[in-house]
């Protein structure tokens, strides 16, 4: 069974009325037949449609639900993707204000950066490896148009995969030079730690999850460009994020990040 346009419409509207009000809306799972990933992907395709005619540039692609951690914080089982987008990319040192994000938390991650395009459906690990230009460590801001987190995978990817904002860090490394699998992540909040991981949680490996992405892209007919960035999906559990919260990410191999939220 599948959707109806009208519900995907439906469901598409809510989620871009949410965003523009700052007003979280009701689950859309709802409205779609049950396990109907495709319509879930239809409603993300007709709201970045709607952002890239309001003048939003097309900057690269987020991986969620890479850790198993996170996915059994949201009650899923696979990986999702979703649109990042030039305004999203908050310089390091910037402070964020809780109103840019709706119901905001955060999660480390390893970024990759490409140096060529990856526009085939039968890429492999050799063809991205040769593709990344360079990794850093990075902070995504993920929030939720749906009140309260009530999200399933339907709603999340609906909901171009919960983004928010994201802030690179300032060490870029190539491939050679650490271990994306191995690699050890520490999150910190005022000095505390709050949440630990390593690039293994991340689908085995973050390269695997960049893959994944890149075949899937290429399939859907929005294939990563050079200079696209890759949020390649989170180290460890996501933490919520409140005014005036300070995190710190250090990731072996690729030193640090920190996200700095206003205190309004």
């Amino acid at each position: 069974m599948t959707s109806t346009q009208d519900t995907i419409q439906k469901a598409a509207d809510l989620l871009w009325q949410a965003g523009q009000s700052g007003i979280p809306c009701d689950p859309v799972r709802s409205l779609l037949a049950e396990g109907d990933l495709e319509g879930a992907y239809a409603i993300q395709e007709i709201n970045t449609k709607r952002s890239l005619d309001a003048g939003r540039r097309l900057v690269g692609r987020k991986i969620g639900l890479t850790s198993k951690a996170v996915q059994t914080q949201l009650g899923v089982d696979q990986p999702d993707y979703g649109m990042l987008f030039a305004d999203m990319a908050i310089a390091e040192g910037e402070d964020i204000a809780l109103s840019a994000v709706m119901q905001p938390k955060v999660e480390a991650e390893i970024a990759f950066v490409l140096a060529a395009d990856l526009d085939s459906e039968q890429l492999t690990l050799a063809d991205l490896t040769r593709a990344v230009d360079y990794a850093v460590a990075a902070i995504e801001v993920v929030g939720s148009r749906v009140a309260n987190w009530d999200i399933r995978i339907l709603d999340t990817i609906a909901d171009n995969a919960s983004s928010g904002l994201y802030v690179l860090g300032s060490e870029p490394r190539g491939l050679g030079e650490f271990d994306p699998r191995l690699c050890g992540m520490v999150m910190e909040k005022g000095g505390e730690p709050v949440s630990v991981g390593a690039g293994a949680a991340c689908l085995g490996n973050p390269l695997t999850a960049a893959l994944w992405l890149a075949k899937v892209m290429a399939r859907v007919g929005r294939p990563l460009r050079a200079g696209d960035t890759i949020l390649s999906g989170a180290l460890g559990p996501m933490v919520a994020a409140a005014p005036g919260d300070i995190f710190e990410a250090r990731v072996n191999g690729l030193g640090s990040v920190r996200a700095a939220f206003g205190k309004e």
